[in-house]
This record gives C-alpha cells, sequence and structure tokens, in this order.
C-alpha cells in the first residue's frame, strides 16, 4: 500500500469510529477510539480463530506491518503533539510551579523506573520466568515517563484546580523527555550486556544525558524566538501559521540529526510562542487561526495515534508471552507510579502547598499512551522483546481506557469544590 492508503486507511477508521463513538458510546472521544479499534481488533481475532481460512487478521497486520509506529510517532507525530500541547499551557502558572515540576519529571521518573524494575524482576523470579534485571530496568524506563498526549488530553474533559492542572501538564510534558534519554541508556546497558560489547560509561551516559535535555531546550529557545520575531514584524494570518509549522518541523528535524532532545525542544518552543507570541506578536485574527490551525492538527494526529493504539492488539497478539504476568504488572506499576509521586510531594511539601488529592490525582491521572508503545516497538529483537511489549501494551491499555474513564470522578471525590 502506499502511504496516501494508509493515510486513508487510518482517516477512514477513525472518522468512522469517531461518528460511531459520538452516537453510541459517549465517551471522551480519543478513549472511544481505543475502545471501538480493540474491539474490531478482537472481532478479527475471534473470526480467524472460528475461520482460519479467512485470514482477516492479516490482511490488517500487512497494513499495521508497514507503518513505523516508532518512526511515525518519535520522529514525526510527536513534534506536532507536543508543540500543540505546549501552545494552550498557562506558563505564568507553570512557572511558579516550576520546581514542582522539575522534580517530579526528574526524580519522580527515576524512581518509577527503578521501582517498576525491582517489582517485575522479582514477579518474574517468583513464577519462576526468565527477565533479567536490565531488560526490567528497560521496562521500567518506558513505562514511567506520563504521557503528555493522553494527559493534556484528559483536561478536555476533567477540571482540575489550576495549581494541580499546571503540575500535571508540566510533568507529563518534560518527563518523557527525561524518559526518554533514560530508556536510550538504559537499553544500551542492556544490549552491550547481551552482546558483549562496551557499555556506556558513566561519564558518558552524563555526557549523553546533559547534551540531550539542555541541548533540546536550547534549541527550543532559539527556535522559539525566531518564530516570534519573525511573527512579530508581518500581520499574515495564513503566513503566521506557515512560520509555526515550519518551527515544528525543522526544530524537531535539527534535533534528530544533532541528538538532542526533539520532545524538550517542543515543549520550550510551544511554551515561548503560547505565551510571549500569542500576546505580542500576533493580532486578535492570527491567534485566533493559530489556536483553531493546531487545535485541528491535534484533534486529527490524536485520533490517528489512539486508533492505531487500539488496533495494535493484532500485532501483540502474536507475541503473545507472559498474559498473566502482564495483567500483574498493572497493579505494580501504579505502585511504582504511588511512590513516585508521594516521596517527592512529601519533599517539596516544606516549602510549596499543594492541592488537597493532589496524590491520588497525579497517581491516577498519570496516564501512559502512545510513547511508551513506540518505545517498546524499538527494542531490537531479542527474546526479552515480546514480553516488554506484553507488559507495556496491558499497562497502557489499562491506563488509557479505566484510569482515562474514572479519572473525572476521583477528581469530584477527592478534591474539595472550593479547590482552585
Amino acid at each position: 500500500m502506499t502511504v496516501f492508503e494508509i493515510s486513508a486507511f487510518l482517516i477512514g477508521l477513525s472518522a468512522l469510529f469517531g461518528y460511531l463513538n459520538h452516537q453510541f458510546l459517549r465517551v471522551p472521544h480519543t478513549i472511544g477510539l481505543v475502545l471501538m479499534a480493540l474491539a474490531a481488533s478482537v472481532t478479527v481475532i475471534i473470526i480467524d480463530l472460528i475461520m482460519p481460512d479467512a485470514q482477516v487478521s492479516r490482511l490488517i497486520t500487512d497494513v499495521l506491518d508497514q507503518i513505523d509506529f516508532h518512526e511515525a510517532l518519535m520522529h514525526g507525530m510527536l513534534s506536532f503533539l507536543l508543540f500543540a500541547g505546549a501552545l494552550h499551557v498557562d506558563l505564568t502558572a507553570f512557572r511558579s510551579r516550576l520546581c514542582a515540576i522539575g522534580v517530579l519529571a526528574t526524580l519522580g521518573t527515576m524512581i518509577s523506573t527503578f521501582a517498576v524494575a525491582t517489582g517485575i524482576w522479582l514477579l518474574f523470579d517468583l513464577f519462576n520466568s526468565d527477565l533479567p534485571f536490565l531488560w526490567a530496568l528497560v521496562f521500567g524506563a518506558l513505562i514511567s515517563p506520563t504521557d503528555p498526549v493522553a494527559v493534556l488530553g484528559l483536561f478536555r474533559s476533567v477540571t482540575v484546580p489550576e495549581t494541580l492542572q499546571a503540575k500535571m501538564a508540566g510533568e507529563s510534558l518534560f518527563n518523557d523527555g527525561v524518559g526518554v534519554v533514560v530508556f536510550t541508556v538504559v537499553v544500551s546497558i542492556a544490549v552491550a550486556s547481551s552482546t558483549g560489547a562496551a557499555a556506556l560509561g558513566v561519564a558518558e551516559v552524563a555526557e549523553l544525558f546533559v547534551t540531550e535535555v539542555f541541548g533540546g531546550a536550547l534549541l527550543g529557545i532559539v527556535a522559539g524566538y525566531v518564530g516570534y520575531r519573525a511573527m512579530y514584524h508581518i500581520d499574515e494570518h495564513n503566513l503566521e501559521v506557515l512560520i509555526t509549522l515550519a518551527l515544528v518541523m525543522v526544530a524537531y528535524a535539527v534535533a534528530i540529526r544533532l541528538h538532542l532532545s526533539g520532545p524538550i525542544a517542543m515543549v520550550i518552543a510551544g511554551l515561548f510562542i503560547g505565551d510571549k507570541g500569542m500576546k505580542y506578536a500576533v493580532s486578535d485574527n492570527t491567534r485566533d487561526h493559530l489556536q483553531k490551525f493546531w487545535s485541528l492538527l491535534d484533534e486529527i494526529l490524536n485520533s490517528a495515534l489512539f486508533l492505531l493504539i487500539g488496533l495494535e492488539v493484532l500485532v501483540i497478539a502474536r507475541a503473545d508471552t507472559h498474559v498473566a504476568l502482564a495483567i500483574l504488572a498493572i497493579p505494580l506499576t501504579l505502585a511504582a507510579r504511588w511512590l513516585s509521586i508521594y516521596i517527592p510531594i512529601r519533599l517539596l511539601s516544606r516549602w510549596e502547598t499543594f492541592t488537597t488529592g493532589a496524590v491520588p490525582v497525579l497517581v491516577w491521572g498519570g496516564l501512559r499512551g502512545g510513547i511508551a508503545v513506540a518505545l517498546a516497538l524499538s527494542l531490537p529483537a531479542n527474546e526479552y522483546k515480546g514480553t516488554i511489549l506484553t507488559l507495556t501494551y496491558a499497562a497502557v491499555l489499562f491506563s488509557i481506557v479505566v484510569q482515562g474513564l474514572s479519572i473525572k470522578a476521583l477528581v469530584k471525590r477527592v478534591i474539595p469544590e472550593s479547590s482552585g
């Protein structure tokens, strides 16, 4: 199939499932797409079991196999989604809670990574299954960061106090950048251990982290400022929309080429344009066009992404390893998430006040999504990839469907109505 045909397949299914969800299920759009794609995938698997000669699943998996999920998301869709998400973040509220956001995005991610790794390693050992600690650490690194696409999507249907929203949005926007760097380092060490190659040293790890994170932040500042100055001198809404689009694509391409953190660059650039750019560089007419354009693009890409997450069950089904352990991994990842929130908040509570109910909302609202699946699919082929993929998919599906559908009720229960 051509790229156009694959795109037509994804957009067509997104529109169909979106319509059916709007008419019948009436759940949040992205969750509805996952549910309907998941139901369609399970139906196809059942048809294949009843009528093996039909090979319906093969027709769909042939299409999915032509889509490099990791490449499509991490080196394409993510740049637009992160910029669009950051564009709508209140920078004033964000800046005033920068310390909490930074600690949650770094220390919290590291705590969760090691907690998940230790727990899953012990769990596999308990069931006499083989998963070396380094590969358990790989799973911990890819599942610990919350997905900014999924988390920011929550705010369309769930209202939380401004202070808590800033922390949730900020943590999700930055911890995926940190998490990707940690994942890269851990995979390098794990592969080196398996093959006998030389692993990264401490100095090299530190250099990689500093280069990726701080280099990405610097690139985002430069890209945001260049875009801001370009828009400041003109008043032509179509051209200014084009400038923001070019900013995202060029800056992300540069980040990939220079091995900098593209996600962090997009977040910084989006915050810059969303604050300074929207206030001082554009007219009311242009601001309206920019917001509508990026909102529409965000909705289209989100639809395709969450549809793919639902359909990927057909790919995961071929791995078919350690399903029972994958189910047990769900409460384990939630427990690790609780530790990664509770410990930093206890440390920060001496200097900062947190909203009543912040811990349960941050834990349950810390959704995992496409980034975790993309990272799992990007792993080099080995005997542990299928296992990690199954564990990841179970955690992601539970996160999107169960946590995503119940977070609104949790917010109403644990946060006083007067908070804000």
